[in-house]
């Protein structure tokens, strides 16, 4: 009986025990609570990115507190009795892409935030995250707010927002960027800093790339685009996400656009989260159009489905080691006019002269039929960076791309599934750079690569390919050294490449036999520039001497390349291309109210590659189409770029873009073909004040003019080049908080007053209008 008691008792006292030791821990945590003073200060200011000053009266709204704040007429602005803690700020401003940031407080501190206030200016940032950020260059990057909300259209009517930026197009879904007079193989577009590995060839192909996965797309010129591969003798085009940002939370965003010509809708998501084991991010498209309208019918079978998908990991592994990798999947279906498809001479006659394309349907419908196209395109990139000392850095980089296209024609015996062109190409790419910082804040990077290309035809087509199999090998050294040198910035830089290929042919005679050949092109470039820059003016100048070898198309297309409706004739006898250009860039500002950039561009190119129209159409078996012969000659280049924004009062911008062009063959004193007309656009930006729960409220009229392409001979083309045109676009932009969060909306109207024209570098002009008015509805939600 005493020994029950005695354990009774103690389990009594050890219960006790742990109710007191928990009472007194519960009462040491709220002792802590209430004598914790929350008197800790955030100061800062809100700066305009482009021009480096204030931006006065911003708004810092902090999510924990959901109370907002403003910045006084210097941007400057402080934010007293903080409690320690981490808290989301979102920093806004009229005319400004709002920038959301993690921050953690532990003592008073002060913070300075960039906005992108003047988006329209060109900039020399074009290589992001780096030593070698600057360039003598001028280029241009477009923010991630406009990638979101152009996130329905591809890549190069996205670029077409940049002064002396065009399109090269085959009707409204497929484009091709042009920079300066150059597209096609002249321009490598980087995804992620690789080289996009497929079927680029063709003008008709657009870049197998999804704009949402971007944060910022760059048009790269000057020294430092010596580091990426490429056969490019024009601009590099980079489209490249951030890393993911150093915040342990889960965040997000789901933006979703709706266009009434082609019912289209566009879904994209995407979802990321710091760790410290592993940081990621998923990022997802949904498309789906219709048969597009130009405005008095329907362009027949000019739908688009596309599902795409990205997955981006980070893991810094040490003090000295960092990986990544980078995965994403491009799928498309694409449908061509179907009046671009014309069986006799008679018809394709009467079908560049027809007020209304063959074929055309009375009712809108989503189908795709063919003529069509299907892209599946597969990217993987890894990555690791080894900092072995304080200045030296060394970057492995290896990918992976698989292409796989097919194209269909409409074809007798019910034979119209089976693709009439079908291409698997495997690309293996490596690389090896190191970056050394001197004591001088000199920063030199150099590298050694090697790409592998490996190219087939699938025999289901039962036609000759348009394309024969290939295997290329390019191997390729380069260096370039930067220096900063208070007002001045000096780069120069050289670049080798050696080409390999191998060719498969089949011949176009009647007994046919396999041909084989080799072919070897030793690449050289150099580049060098300056560059000048105080308070008001900064002036560059840039040259650079590159050669570049011909493609495979240009060597050996023969046939039908259907997304163009023409036939292309290749010529295994090209030489390589040899260029040199000059550039001179000068940026004035005034008051920080009027902004002035112009840049001047002149280019030589000897054994300039390009397509020679024929002036007979060819009858074949599959119907009547132009013929395109690949042909060299000695060209010349030239042109400016202009942009002026003007701040005549507060609220208010105007901003004028300008691009002429002369492109030339020396050789036959006659002008070059397809080269853009000269084109100018004035928009008018105006902010409104807050109307209720509708915060950041502005509106844009933008008028687009393109003249007639005047610089052209009666006899270089099929049709006599289409009128000059003017079209006028609309946008309505807002956002508001939809329970603590934000969300961003926006309502345009493209081709306002339903115009009809036809674009000179609109390869479907000789069938058919442009496409009509455009309404389109864009919601981004972030969390």
């Amino acid at each position: 009986m005493r020994e029950e008691k005695r354990i009774l008792k103690s389990t009594l006292m050890c219960k006790s025990n742990k109710i007191f030791l928990t009472l007194f821990l519960i009462f040491l945590s709220c002792s802590k609570l209430f004598a914790q003073e929350c008197n800790l200060t955030l100061k800062g200011q809100v700066m305009d990115e482009s021009t480096n000053t204030p931006l006065s009266f911003a708004t810092i709204f902090l999510e924990n507190k959901e109370k907002g704040f403003s910045a006084d007429e210097n941007g400057v602005f402080e934010i007293n009795k903080l409690c320690a803690d981490s808290t989301h700020l979102r920093i806004s401003h009229i005319s400004c892409e709002t920038q959301t940031e993690y921050l953690v407080i532990k003592r008073d501190t002060t913070v300075v935030f960039f906005l992108h206030h003047h988006e329209e200016l060109m900039n020399e940032v074009i290589v992001h995250g780096d030593k070698g950020e600057v360039s003598t260059q001028t280029s241009v990057t477009i923010d991630h707010d406009l990638i979101q909300k152009s996130s329905n259209k591809n890549l190069a009517d996205i670029l077409e927002n940049i002064a002396g930026v065009s399109a090269l197009r085959t009707g409204s879904g497929i484009s091709k960027p042009i920079v300066d007079g150059m597209y096609g193989n002249r321009i490598a577009i980087l995804n992620n800093g690789i080289a996009q590995a497929g079927q680029q060839w063709g003008n008709d192909h657009a870049p197998e790339i999804d704009p949402f996965v971007a944060d910022h797309i760059s048009v790269v010129k000057g020294v430092s685009a010596l580091a990426y591969n490429g056969n490019s003798l024009g601009a590099i085009i980079l489209v490249e996400p951030d890393d993911i940002k150093k915040e342990p939370h889960l965040h997000g965003n789901i933006n979703y656009i709706f266009q009434s010509n082609g019912l289209g809708n566009t879904l994209n998501g995407s979802v990321q989260q710091d760790k410290k084991l592993l940081s990621w991010r998923f990022t997802g498209t949904l498309k789906g159009i219709g048969d597009l309208r130009a405005p008095d019918y329907f362009l027949t079978n000019t739908g688009k489905k596309e599902a795409d998908f990205a997955a981006q990991f980070e893991r810094k592994i040490n003090t000295q080691w960092k990986a990544k990798i980078f995965l994403s999947s491009f799928n498309t279906r694409l449908g061509i006019l179907k009046g671009s498809q014309i069986g006799n001479l008679t018809d394709l006659n009467q079908a560049f002269t027809r007020s209304e394309p063959f074929y055309t349907e009375p009712n809108f419908t989503y189908k795709i039929e063919s003529p069509a196209q299907q892209v599946n395109h597969q990217l993987v990139k890894l990555t690791a960076d080894y900092n072995y000392s304080k200045e030296s850095k060394l970057e492995f980089t290896y990918s992976g791309q698989l292409n796989a296209r097919k194209e269909f024609d409409v074809r007798r015996g019910g034979r119209s599934n089976i693709p009439a062109l079908s291409l698997n190409q495997y690309t293996h790419f490596g690389d090896v750079a190191n970056n050394y910082t001197f004591k001088n804040g000199g920063f030199l990077k150099s590298g050694i690569q090697v790409n592998y290309v490996n190219n087939t035809n699938n025999p289901e087509t039962g036609i000759l390919p348009l394309i024969p199999d290939y295997i290329g090998l390019k191997s390729s050294v380069y260096s370039f050294y930067q220096l900063d040198n208070n007002k001045f910035f000096y780069e120069a830089g050289a670049r080798y490449d050696h080409q390999y290929l191998n060719v498969v042919e089949i011949s176009r005679t009647l007994a046919n036999t396999i041909d084989r050949f080799t072919h070897n092109f030793n690449n050289y470039s150099f580049s060098s520039g300056i560059k000048y820059q105080n308070k008001y003016l900064k002036w560059s100048l840039n040259a650079g001497y590159a050669l570049r070898s011909p493609e495979i198309n240009e060597l050996y297309s023969f046939g039908l390349h259907q997304g163009v409706s023409s036939l292309e004739i290749g010529n295994n006898q090209l030489q390589t291309e040899k260029s040199l250009k000059i550039t001179t860039g000068i940026d004035l500002t005034f008051n920080n109210k009027l902004f002035v950039q112009f840049l001047g561009y002149i280019q030589e190119i000897n054994d300039y590659i390009f397509l020679r129209p024929q002036l007979e159409p060819q009858l074949t078996i599959r119907g009547a189409f132009p013929v395109f012969i690949y042909d060299q000659t000695k060209a010349g280049i030239e042109g400016i770029d202009l942009l002026v924004s003007l701040e005549p009062v507060k609220k208010f911008r105007l901003i004028g873009k300008m691009a002429l062009l002369k492109g030339e063959n020396k050789s036959d004193n006659i002008p070059l073909v397809y080269m853009p007309p000269a084109n100018f656009t004035l928009s008018g930006n105006l902010a409104l004040a807050d109307l209720g729960i509708l915060k950041s409220n502005s509106i844009n009229l933008n008028m687009k003019t393109v003249a007639k392409q005047r610089n052209l001979l009666p006899d270089q083309d099929f049709l006599a080049t289409p009128a000059g045109y003017t079209i006028l676009n609309f946008n309505y932009d807002s956002q508001f908080s939809l329970k603590g969060k934000l969300v961003k909306m926006s309502l345009k109207c493209e081709n306002l007053l339903n115009k009809n024209y036809r674009d000179y570098l609109d390869r479907q002009r000789y069938y058919a209008d442009a496409m009509g008015i455009n309404f389109s509805l864009w919601l981004n939600y972030k969390f």
